[in-house]
């Protein structure tokens, strides 16, 4: 794919267009080993909780974890969590015993089987809003000379 539009949201109908992810919703096997778990490798405040599900805020998103994963470990099927510091990341799965994937990325399973490949902010196009990142104590993340390069292209370089 060259990276054009898929469909001008012209035609006989005018096509909602999709602006981003509100959250993610990952299957676990139990909630209080998923914050144990989830707790050894990230700083989070909860968002709220009930009995088969967790809602872990990210800023203006967030992640729900929620009671009653079945299905095999996830192969290539995963999700890439923006973090603000990876190598933090990468000490903290190892501290927790968690052995990461091979590869060019920083992949890893949880115990239910849910792929993570962790992505550092400083290195992709995704960018929060400067109100949100001041709001979560991150005004001071940057983005990379890669990053910028990739918004100026789309005309959403940040100020």
């Amino acid at each position: 794919m060259d990276g054009g539009v898929i469909g001008d949201g012209y035609g006989p109908c005018k096509k909602a267009r999709a602006i981003g992810f509100n959250h993610v919703a990952l299957e676990v096997g139990d909630i209080d080993e998923a914050l144990a778990f989830y707790g050894r490798l990230f700083e989070f405040k909860l968002r709220s909780r009930s009995k088969t599900s967790v809602f872990i805020d990210l800023g203006d998103q967030f992640l729900a974890l929620q009671k009653g994963r079945t299905q095999p470990a996830d192969d290539g099927r995963h999700f890439g969590l923006v973090i603000d510091d990876k190598e933090a990341v990468r000490h903290a799965l190892a501290e927790a015993g968690v052995e990461t994937l091979p590869g060019q990325f920083l992949d890893f399973l949880d115990p239910w089987g849910n792929r993570i490949e962790i992505v550092s902010y400083d290195n992709v196009q995704f960018t929060k809003a400067p109100n949100v990142l001041r709001g979560m104590g991150l005004s001071h993340l940057p983005k990379n000379e890669k990053a910028m390069k990739e918004l100026s292209g789309k005309g959403m370089a940040l100020n």
